[in-house]
């Protein structure tokens, strides 16, 4: 499409503003959907303000809040004199799959970049031999059984051993508390797509897991950032402040503002790695109940804390006697982590009534998930004690080894240790995460900058990395960034879409 063109714009609009919530957000999710498919190209020029606003019948502040939401996302760049351009992508080894342009959100997943040592995606590469047995368990199960197989709420032995692995954890649940989805991001969709109106607002954490800020984006919704936790600093250095990063309020203030939903990771977090106090727990979940707002639980990583002990969920806080079914907390989490990322199983947790609505919905997107990948999942639960000391044991060396070479090779970059989890949140002392992220991957590594990671797109100085390779590919990839390091200026900003990592 020529930039210039603003009848051929106009009409891949479309039908915009038929949905609802403020035509800024359905502005802003239209674009997003024409940058995220290629159809708008990298460096393409968008309409100026006004001319967008008059052929779209709209005032001018509603063209100007929808580009400034996609440049907060780091979709369009947005400069004095020069106008709105989609902006490039993070990747310079992007390429396209049968000539039409790679959705950047997904490159990594759908087109790994040659030779590239990829620290984005954070999760295991090898299931453990526990996943064989399951699925031969699985078989021998299904032997003999007549069944349709569709069962959008989840095959009831898996959902049966979930509540039993809630009720063990000290939260009684029952199978109809329980909706099995394809895995953690799809619980996010259901969820969102029956909790969420556009407009609406969520709180998330900051940093936070970025596959749900882009859910919460794409149904439209407003994401503010919270501190969850008062005893975190947002920067996590008080001492030398993230130049750029916005100021986040504390949670309980921001639900004075009566959001739609609080989404939260406190257990093993991504991309920190730090596990939430009981008393920040208690809290959260008590403002919940106070205010009425629906609190996600993402409990994704929760059993790899290095303690060895996984922590209640937030459910288990809820206001109540002793016991209580924490109504107010939903809770979501998957084998992803422990287990597998290709065995794409995972659940909710919540109220009956609601779980009931989910199923619904379930039901018209898929009919359900697959029965046999099901039932090894409900095998693996009932192996999980020792699936998840061996993971535990295995990420702790590699945790303490990637510190270790971070602090020979790279003494100036700064880091907390992780709880437990799969990442460690790291600053670096000058430049910018984005520019360095485009020379450590000229040195063969992929690392995904801070900003991906928050709703406003602040700590423009972090990097996630992951330690799931082995000890040797560590070293190596700590080699790589420590050269990268060595070439890298500090002076280049480039703005550029973030690729999905999870």
């Amino acid at each position: 499409m020529n930039g210039a063109n603003l009848d051929d714009l106009v009409d891949l609009l479309g039908r915009w503003a038929s949905g609802r919530g403020p035509l800024y957000l359905l502005l802003a999710a239209r674009l997003r959907a024409l940058v995220d498919d290629g159809v708008l190209a990298p460096g393409e020029t968008l309409p100026p303000d006004r001319a967008l606003a008059a052929r779209l019948a709209v005032g001018r502040g509603t063209v100007v809040a929808a580009y400034d939401l996609l440049q907060q996302e780091g979709r369009v760049v947005r400069r004095q004199g020069s106008g709105t351009r989609v902006a490039p992508m993070d990747l310079s080894a992007a390429r396209s799959l049968d000539g039409v342009p790679a959705n950047p959100l997904l490159m990594h997943i759908l087109h790994p970049p040659d030779g590239v040592a990829l620290l984005t995606c954070a999760a295991p590469d090898e299931p453990p031999p526990e996943l064989a047995e399951a699925y031969a368990e699985a078989a021998a199960a299904l032997s003999g059984v007549r069944d349709l197989g569709y069962q959008p709420a989840g095959n009831a032995t898996l959902r049966q051993a979930v509540a039993d692995y809630y009720t063990g954890r000290g939260l009684p649940t029952t199978p109809h508390e329980i909706v099995v989805t394809n895995g953690a991001q799809q619980a996010l969709t259901l969820l969102a797509g029956l909790l969420l109106t556009p407009g609406d607002t969520v709180l998330t954490g900051s940093p936070t897991y970025p596959g749900a800020l882009e859910v919460f984006r794409h149904a439209a919704a407003v994401v503010r950032p919270a501190r969850l936790d008062p005893a975190l600093d947002p920067a996590l250095d008080p001492a030398r402040p993230d130049p750029g990063a916005a100021s986040v309020p504390d949670v309980a203030a921001a639900m004075r503002d009566r959001p739609a939903l609080v989404y939260a990771v406190p257990t093993a977090s991504n991309p920190t790695g730090s596990v939430m106090p009981a008393g920040a727990r208690r809290r959260l979940a008590e403002l919940a109940a106070r205010h009425d707002v629906p609190l996600i639980d993402d409990e994704v990583c929760a059993e790899l804390c290095f303690t060895g002990e996984t922590p209640p969920p937030l459910a288990a806080y809820s206001p109540g006697s002793p016991g209580s079914r924490g109504e107010q907390v939903i809770t979501i989490a998957s084998l992803s982590k422990v287990v597998w990322g290709g065995l794409r199983i995972g659940w909710i947790r919540a109220p009956a009534a609601l779980a009931s609505r989910l199923s619904r919905l379930r039901a018209v997107h898929d009919l359900g998930g697959e029965v046999m990948g099901q039932l090894a999942a409900a095998a693996l639960l009932r192996r999980l004690d020792g699936i998840r000391r061996a993971r535990v044991t295995e990420l702790r060396a590699r945790h303490d080894h990637l510190r270790a070479e971070l602090r020979a090779l790279l003494p100036s970059w700064s880091f907390e240790p992780a709880a437990g989890g799969q990442t460690i949140w790291v600053r670096l002392p000058r430049g910018d995460a984005d520019s360095f992220a485009q020379v450590a991957l000229r040195h063969g590594v992929a690392v995904p900058p801070g900003r991906s990671f928050d709703p406003l797109g602040g700590h423009p100085r972090h990097l996630r990395l992951h330690f799931l390779f082995p000890e040797e590919e560590l070293s190596r990839a700590v080699r790589a960034l420590a050269a990268a390091w060595d070439a890298y200026d500090g002076t280049a900003r480039p703005a550029a879409r973030q690729p999905l990592v999870v």
